[in-house]
Order: C-alpha cells, then structure tokens, then sequence
C-alpha cells in the first residue's frame, strides 16, 4: 500500500475531530524537487508547529481530565459506606464508561503522535531522493526532542488510567459483574483496533529507518520502539 494511502486509513481510523491535525502530506508532497531546502524545511516547521500544538493541547486537556477522574473515584468510594449499593453501582459504572473513553482517546493520541513522525520521515526521504540535499537526519534530530514526539506525560498516564481501572473494575461477583464485562469487552475491542493501527506504523517505520547497524550520514537515529513506554502501554 501507498504510504499516502495508508496515511489517510490513518487519519480516517482517528477521531473525526482530529483529520486535519495530521501532518498534511499531500500538500507537502508536490513541491519535492520544486523548493530549495531552506523553503523545505521551513514548510515542515509549519507542520511541526501544528502538530505540537494539538498535541500539547491534547495533553494539557488530558490532564485535567485524569485528575477529575481520579477525584471522582476517591469521592464514590468515600460515599460507597452512606449511598444505597444499587446507586453507588450506577456511579462506579458511569465513571468506569468515562475512564475506557478517556484510555482509548490517550493511546489514539499515542498513535497520532507515530502516525506524524512516520510522515514527516517519509517525506524527508522522499525530498532527499529527489534532491540530494541530505537534510533528513538534521531535521529527524529536532524532531526526536518535540513534544508529540517524547509524549512522557501521556504515556504515564495511560498506566495510571490503567492503575484506575482496576479500582473500578469489580473482582467478586455482584450486580455490576455484567456492566462491568461489558466495559471490559469494550475497551479491549478498542484497544485492537488502536493496536493494529499501531503495529502497521511500526512497519512502516521499519521501511524509513536504516537496517544498518552502524550509523551512517543519512541514516535515522536508532529509535528502539518495541521498547518504548507508550508501546508497552498497550
């Protein structure tokens, strides 16, 4: 598959807020060959200004929720001993609902933040092949320290959200095992889907970086992503 196709089944399998977020290839693509590096580089500054942007919004918005959420739960255990069982479930389940949408939209974020440094690799070899001009490593250096890049604080608290789960999550039978199953089931469905989306990034990250072991001139900064937080916080 075409990588600007497998560009847009990316941005298509993301949150339809977010489709014009992405890293815009196609506009990118057309002006290889035609603008010096100096312009090039310039037009992905735009980009990657835009992309962090969003993501640090993204983050900051995240933030806020994850203490709300973390808040809610000390409250509805706190009041669990004072509040008839049937209406302390109906809490527990409506704040087990918002903490699946709230994992699922991190590790969506989590993958944008890989959807846009395939791209903006992509791109850059593309440029180099065509020009000459060697810009791709230089470039692909700054970009490892950016924020949609390093993505710290989200990754932790993927596994924080997860940490609340199980706080929410029943372990003995009771009336809330079945919505509670139901939830689970739901947010390991998503999960998949966010995985393969994943996995097929990785694959196409293995086409930009260098199979070399030794580093060469043009060649990508070992990266080790089997190894990283956010891929272990799926």
């Amino acid at each position: 598959m075409k990588f600007g196709k497998w560009l847009k089944r990316q941005i298509e399998q993301s949150l339809p807020a977010w489709k014009d977020e992405f890293l815009s290839y196609n506009e990118l693509k057309p002006v290889i060959g035609a603008v010096s590096p100096a312009d090039f580089v310039a037009r992905l500054d735009v980009q990657i200004e835009k992309i962090n942007a969003f993501f640090i919004e993204q983050e900051e918005f995240f933030i806020i929720t994850h203490r709300e959420l973390q808040g809610a739960i000390r409250s509805a255990l706190e009041r669990k001993p004072a509040v008839p069982a049937a209406a302390h479930e109906a809490e527990i389940a409506a704040i087990r609902r918002e903490i699946v949408n709230f994992h699922g939209e991190m590790v969506l974020l989590l993958n944008y933040s890989s959807v846009n440094y395939i791209g903006l690799a992509k791109i850059l070899k593309k440029y180099d092949k065509r020009t000459g001009a060697g810009i791709r490593l230089a470039v692909i250096e700054t970009v490892l320290v950016q924020p949609f890049f390093t993505a710290e604080a989200v990754s932790l608290m993927v596994r924080e959200c997860e940490a609340m789960m199980e706080a929410v999550f029943p372990t003995a039978p009771g009336e809330g095992q079945a919505a509670a199953r139901r939830d689970r089931e739901a947010l390991v469905a998503a999960e998949q889907r966010i995985f393969r989306n994943t996995v097929s990034a990785l694959l196409a990250m293995q086409d930009v970086r260098s199979g070399s072991s030794t580093r060469g001139r043009h060649s990508l900064p070992p990266l080790n992503l089997p190894d990283s937080d956010w891929l272990r916080s799926f």
